[in-house]
């Protein structure tokens, strides 16, 4: 007896599917784990490969979990990449046989693998699960080792503890009274799951997920896998489980995990769990995909791209699950000259300023408000390398270890320089996101970091209980009891300096190796101006060569300090053996420093160094006539002012001189993963010129600028140049730039397919004095009719209209024939925070900015719209989110309803 029926003969029941090809599905007959013979659905992408001509490279054996079927991969199983993708419609479920018998774990992977002795599959084999799919895989591919050459995981769980509490929506659906009456005798199970994402798929995929379980009888394998969770220790399947969660640490196999972090079913515990018994494995995490992550993001395009970079053209080579595991290979840096940075300890400059006597009782870290009658107060050196390295010690006792991530949630001052440099000291990898993200962007910074312990102020802390944030938790003010057990706090800073400080006097000083140059130092989160804020990784090598740059390209000196006007750079100062200090200001809305703040915060000082987000300029020139005789004698010793996070144009610069008239007016262009790429100060912006964009000056020392050229449709192909005059994507090369970012294994190889190279996503060109200009983010590019525009080339056209403060260029339609709409700030009516909802700009003033983009452009615009305040990202208030504007154009000019941006 033939094993394989033929699909329309045998299975007319089964409609077409969208996104299906029909040609797909075929039904095969194997043996159970009873002994009887059963009839399995699924879809098998070989014969269209055949048809193509394409011999397939290896299989991938898809597996779902409950209550979908093989439709689940339709995106992988339609012949878009060369391997052969094999998606089983387990028994019980989807198109496969009802046979009525109870199935538990270890009988579904029992059952598989008779099916593919049915099928005669042999390797290579990569496996592919999701849900409880992906237990059943892995139970596979421990029993077919042989075989088997990877593995791909996608929202499921490999391990239970018997004292965790199911996810509240299994226990839910695991009451016995509840079980039957949303499994099989309703189709609310298969509702919820398809409900979870946001959006919903559309109805007729819906209907199709639906399709097989459309009475009781047909939903009975769905409440029997319900039952099979081994949540406790007598459950049937509970050996199977821990089985494979042990056995799985030993598939030695290229691994991805592929994670939708907003399921409420296997969240990011599940996930944290398999990182830990598989830490070779690469990882991405889709944000705002959940439990259905096929559905929600192109995971079969991920899938492809790991396949093509991890087995390349012959898998047929590679190791088998059976042989020895390979060592661990270094991970590729896109730095190709790390050596040449200068190498330091990133805490060596607080010991060493603390041990000159010279310079151990200056201050190191100044706190404005926070002495005797709200003056400011002084840390010392001295006093800040104890309190570092009592914190050392008492971490170490206290159990944070070497590559630990520890999630610091604490304001810029003395509490933070200390937790931070502490956990540089002994190897913990500081995790850095900062309240400018807002608090749904700080959320997922979090949660996405995985980080073993939370060191937080109390409010940071009541968010953690709250929202179910990963990590024990320190708080940095003393608690009461009560406060104390509410917020499920261990211990708090000054119990972990004590413990340290007490070691120290009994004679048992900090003798823990400073860490590795390549150990992961930090992780630092960008500003989420072009998506969700990005964890990006740096190692102490990386990190102590971009504060070295930073510190060499403001030219500051460790005599004068620093006034970090946007928060995070207040952590750059004692690196470099400098003193820093805040403002007095909300440093989660840095646009909105005053000129009486910055000033102040110079005169603790004397005659620092000034660094302010973009933003604030405007402020501060607007506020400076509330400046008091000492307020401007201050500001008048200033020797050096930067800002960065965004270009600035001249006469931002030019309008901020008379407020600080000593100050040379420095404009860095960098980002999160190189902190400093180029610099620029106003006389070299004036002897650049006029030209598109914003010129930034040249590379720092020890960087390397190029650009990838632009094809005609704005996509960046592999060509790279440092010609002058050719527009395209900026590349960078430095020993500062990022190792990798955090469980986004595709947006580091988008960001590194230049080998060597870091691509920033920002678009922009070399003159023929070598100097970088910036016009905008490549994804904004407009692709008119016309030819490309870069979004800064027009808004800076539109920004010589006098009445225009700033201006914004989106585009809508499809790309090759985009309509460009320019969005615009007037002087007279922009008032700081949340963009309002625009309108349509009058004749005059369309004409004008019509007027003044054809003539600098030759670009034609659609439509002017005039608004309070542009969107702009949270942490800079600088970033224009362009993307947000072509949103609202579009639906605009389609009629529908105006909304706020």
């Amino acid at each position: 007896m033939s094993p394989v029926k033929s699909y329309r003969g045998a299975a007319a029941q089964i409609p077409d599917l969208p996104g299906v090809d029909p040609r797909l599905s075929r039904l095969v007959e194997a043996r159970d784990h009873t002994g009887e013979t059963r009839t399995w659905h699924l879809l098998d992408s070989g014969p269209l490969l055949a048809e193509r001509g394409i011999t397939p490279r290896g299989t991938l054996l898809a597996v779902h979990g409950n209550p979908t079927f093989s439709f689940l991969y339709r995106s992988l199983v339609r012949g878009d990449i060369p391997w052969r993708v094999i998606a089983v419609d387990q028994l019980e479920m989807g198109w496969s046989e009802r046979t009525g018998v109870t199935r538990h774990l270890q009988d579904r992977i029992t059952d598989l693998s008779l099916l593919t002795d049915a099928l005669s599959l042999r390797g290579p084999v990569v496996t592919v699960g999701h849900d409880w799919g992906g237990i059943v895989s892995v139970g596979w591919a421990l029993d077919n080792r042989h075989d088997v050459i990877g593995m791909v995981l996608t929202n499921t769980g490999i391990h239970q503890e018997l004292t965790e509490s199911l996810p509240r929506a299994l226990q839910f659906a695991t009451t016995p009274a509840v079980l039957p009456l949303t499994t099989s005798l309703t189709d609310a199970f298969i509702r919820t799951t398809l409900a979870i994402s946001d959006p919903a798929p559309p109805a007729e995929v819906q209907a199709a997920y639906l399709a097989p379980y459309r009475t009781v009888g047909r939903r009975k394998g769905v409440e029997a896998f319900v039952a099979d969770i081994p949540a406790n220790a007598g459950h049937p399947s509970r050996s199977t489980l821990e089985r494979l969660a042990d056995g799985i640490t030993g598939l030695s196999v290229p691994t991805l995990f592929a994670w939708g972090p907003k399921d409420i079913t296997f969240s990011d515990r599940f996930l944290r769990d398999l990182i830990a018994r598989v830490p070779h494995a690469d990882v991405h995490r889709f944000e705002g995909a959940s439990h259905l992550v096929w559905e929600d993001a192109d995971t079969a395009g991920l899938v492809a791209d790991w396949l093509e970079d991890t087995f390349g053209e012959d898998p047929s080579s590679a190791p088998r699950a059976t042989d020895a595991a390979a060592p661990p290979q270094a991970r590729p840096s896109v730095s190709s000259f790390a050596q040449q940075a200068p190498q330091m300890h990133l805490a060596q400059a607080i010991l060493d300023r603390a041990a000159d006597p010279a310079t151990r009782r200056r201050s190191a870290v100044v706190e404005m408000g926070k002495g005797a009658d709200g003056a400011p107060r002084e840390i010392s050196w001295e006093l800040l390398a104890a309190r570092v390295e009592d914190l050392a010690a008492g971490m170490l006792a206290h159990g944070i270890m070497p590559g630990d991530r520890v999630s610091i949630l604490v304001t810029p001052g003395a509490d933070l320089t200390a937790v931070l440099y502490a956990c540089l000291r002994i190897g913990a990898v500081a995790v850095i996101a900062d309240a400018g993200l807002g608090v749904d962007g700080l959320t997922r910074a979090v949660i996405g970091s995985h980080a073993d312990w939370i060191i937080g102020l109390e409010k940071a802390l009541l968010a953690a209980r709250a929202l179910g944030w990963p990590g024990t938790r320190i708080s940095v003010q003393q608690l009461p009891t009560l406060d104390r057990a509410a917020l499920g706090v261990d211990t708090s800073i000054a119990e972990l300096a004590a413990q340290g400080r007490q070691m120290r006097t009994l004679g048992a000083p900090l003798d823990a190796p400073w860490p590795d140059p390549d150990a992961d130092a930090a992780v630092l989160f960008t500003s989420g101006s072009t998506g969700p804020a990005k964890g990006a990784v740096l190692t102490h090598r990386q990190m102590g060569a971009m504060f070295s740059a930073v510190g060499e390209t403001l030219e500051l000196q460790a005599d004068r300090g620093l006034v970090a006007g946007f928060a995070p750079f207040a952590l750059l100062g004692p690196a470099l053996g400098a003193p820093s200090v805040v403002p007095d200001m909300d440093i989660t809305r840095p646009g909105e420093l005053t000129a009486r703040a910055l000033a102040d915060a110079v005169d603790a000082l004397g005659s620092p160094a000034v660094f302010t987000a973009p933003a604030a300029l405007r402020n501060i020139i607007d506020t400076a006539g509330d400046l008091d005789d000492r307020q401007r004698a201050a500001l008048a010793r200033v020797p050096s002012f930067f800002s960065a996070g965004a270009p600035i144009p001249a006469p931002l610069l030019r309008g901020l001189a008379p407020v600080m008239p000593s100050a040379r007016a420095l404009t860095p262009y960098g980002m999160t993963e190189c902190l400093v790429v180029a610099a620029i100060d106003l006389e070299g912006i004036e002897a650049a010129g006029e030209g598109p964009g914003v010129c930034v000056g040249r590379p720092v020392a020890r960087t390397e600028v190029a650009i990838a050229a632009m094809d005609a449709d704005g996509t960046t192909s592999g060509d790279i140049t440092t010609e002058p005059g050719v527009t395209g994507e900026i590349l960078v090369r430095a020993p500062q730039v990022r190792d990798r970012y955090l469980m986004l294994w595709a947006t580091t190889r988008t960001a590194s397919r230049f080998e060597g190279w870091h691509a920033t996503g920002d678009v922009g060109h070399l003159d023929s004095e070598g100097r970088l200009w910036v016009e905008g983010r490549s994804a904004h590019v407009l692709a008119t009719a016309q030819g490309l525009l870069t979004p800064v080339q027009v808004e800076s056209a539109a920004e010589s209209v006098p009445s225009v403060r700033r201006s914004g260029a989106a585009a809508v339609g499809p790309r090759g024939t985009q309509q460009v709409v320019v969005f615009v700030e007037l002087t007279d009516t922009y008032r700081p925070g949340p963009a309002g909802t625009p309108r349509a700009a009058d004749v005059p003033l369309t004409e004008a900015v019509r007027r003044a983009v054809r003539d600098q452009t030759g670009a034609d615009v659609a439509a002017v719209f005039t608004t309070t305040a542009l969107p702009t990202d949270i942490r800079h208030n600088s970033k224009i989110d362009r993307a947000a504007l072509s949103a609202w154009a579009e639906e605009t000019l389609q009629g529908r309803k105006a909304r706020a941006l």
